[in-house]
């Protein structure tokens, strides 16, 4: 049976997905099987061709992570809407006039993980933005990632505010149990603005886990440093090993 991490966000669009596609390549250069686990994406376009909706961000992770496992697998729900996993479970069903019982079931989403890790080392799973969005309405991702045993790394974008959203992240994550395996700061490296000049300074001071740096460049594509990755990945692995 395989291992699995949660990687979760401080915010929306802070990098997750490329994070994630960091470390399934440097696991796949260790010869490890990694597959990814999208249990919900928003906003997802139509495909004209096959008539199906298409989630970006489980595509891009399963192509990095180089498996064969089913996108339906990967990612099981899939919504058009932009907003929360919940919320546009609760328009579909509104919409399809379908029972509430037809929404995101936890249940569901188990026994997906449970068929990507037996057949691979390693499964990366990404939340939909942060910890607590809900995929429920008593359900969000801390919940999953109790139910699943899954120690969770945090992807932070640097701007302004990422001190007080990594701080909260990770005091939910420390009174809900949940291991975590470090901070990745997104970090822009052509932005002068004093808080993305100081993010980097004053979380080293006040984390008392690991901060990882990603440097991106600010038209928001991060530049590709393999070492990063490396060194990221002999963390979680050596943090993993029984």
């Amino acid at each position: 049976m395989g291992q699995g991490i949660l990687i979760t966000g401080t915010d929306t669009g802070v990098g997750k997905t490329f994070v994630g596609c960091g470390l399934a390549r440097e696991f796949r250069r260790r010869e490890l099987r990694v597959a990814p686990f999208k249990p919900a994406e928003s906003g997802c376009e139509l495909d004209p061709v096959s008539g199906q909706l298409v989630p970006a961000d489980a595509v891009l992770l399963r192509q990095a992570c180089g498996t064969d496992a089913a996108l339906e697998t990967i990612c099981p729900y899939r919504f058009p809407l932009p907003v929360a996993p919940w919320v546009a479970a609760m328009r579909q069903i509104r919409e399809d006039e379908v029972e509430q019982d037809g929404g995101i079931d936890p249940s569901l989403l188990s026994r997906q993980f449970q068929e990507l890790a037996s057949a691979h080392d390693l499964v990366i799973v990404e939340t939909a933005g942060g910890i607590l969005v809900p995929l429920g309405e008593r359900f969000h991702f801390g919940d999953l990632a109790r139910l699943l045993n899954l120690p969770v790394l945090v992807v932070a974008g640097s701007k302004l505010g990422v001190i007080n959203h990594t701080l909260l992240t990770l005091a939910y994550l420390q009174n809900a149990g949940l291991r975590i395996l470090g901070v990745v700061l997104n970090h822009p490296i052509e932005d002068s603005s004093p808080a993305v000049q100081t993010n980097e300074a004053v979380l080293r001071t006040l984390l008392k886990t690991r901060l990882f740096v990603v440097a991106r460049s600010t038209d928001d594509n991060p530049s590709r440093d393999d070492s990063i990755f490396r060194e990221l990945a002999s963390h979680i692995l050596t943090s993993m090993a029984p």
